[in-house]
């Protein structure tokens, strides 16, 4: 084999691994957040990529037929992006229960700022949303993100799209993601009911009672003291499932 053959094989095998990882890490919580420059989210995935070239199983082989290349690359791309998307849908759970806990205790505020949260976010979505971002990293989520990402070489190997397996599973995170953020949110809505059912039947038996302003400060008051009791509990919760989901690319 001449020196340029190897060079050019060896540079189609790292546009592989990159087509998968990379894209993968475009959407992964902690490792694709908006805050992140993209000139540094760039710099770590081609890194990692040849850090991890070697461990893949990927095949030191250029196809000679063009289309045969395309469809390789677009394999590759699609399951990337299929396991980056899944996760985010995960991450999502925190957005949802943010946001209704805002709407329920009045914490809502239309001109907060989102980050790396859906348009229109509340702060409690975005408190929410940062700080299991930080969690993933503070517990090494982080590790096990990554060793999912070779472990789905096991799973999906190279080239080989299985449309309805990734369609069922993408569905179940969706189902999952809505009962993590349910889930999350019942205190808020258990709270929300109890104010206002006592609050109008106070209004009930004093009608000149201002029940607007007093509805308001003790639904905000309130909201942040289950905010900060159940935050722990929250996060620990949503790192559990979202390892469980991780640990399910290792079998």
């Amino acid at each position: 084999m001449s020196l340029e053959t190897y060079v050019s094989t060896l540079f189609f095998s790292y546009l592989v691994v990159f087509a998968r990882l990379g894209s993968a890490l475009i959407f992964m919580p902690s490792f694709g957040e908006v805050q992140i420059p993209i000139r540094a989210r760039l710099s770590f995935a081609l890194v990692m990529c040849a850090a991890l070239l070697p461990a893949t199983p990927v095949q030191a082989a250029m196809p000679s037929d063009p289309i045969a290349l395309v469809l390789l690359l677009g394999a590759e791309v699609t399951i990337g992006l299929w396991i980056g998307l899944t996760a985010r849908i995960l991450l999502a759970a925190l957005q949802f229960a943010g946001f209704q806990a805002g709407q329920v205790s009045g914490l809502a505020n239309a001109f907060g700022p989102s980050f790396g949260s859906f348009e229109g976010a509340t702060m409690v979505a975005t408190l929410m949303m940062i700080s299991a971002v930080a969690m993933i990293f503070i517990t090494d989520t982080h590790h096990i993100i990554l060793r999912a990402l070779m472990s789905s070489y096991m799973i999906f190997p190279p080239g080989e799209v299985m449309l309805a397996d990734m369609t069922n599973q993408i569905l179940q995170a969706g189902s999952q993601s809505l009962y993590i953020g349910t889930a999350i949110a019942a205190p808020f809505f258990v709270m929300g009911v109890v104010l206002n059912l006592g609050m109008g039947l106070a209004n009930r038996m004093m009608p000149q009672l201002p029940v607007f302003f007093v509805a308001a400060s003790l639904l905000i008051g309130a909201g942040l003291l289950i905010l900060a009791v159940s935050m722990p509990a929250v996060l620990d919760f949503f790192i559990d499932r979202f390892s469980e989901w991780l640990v399910g690319f290792r079998f």
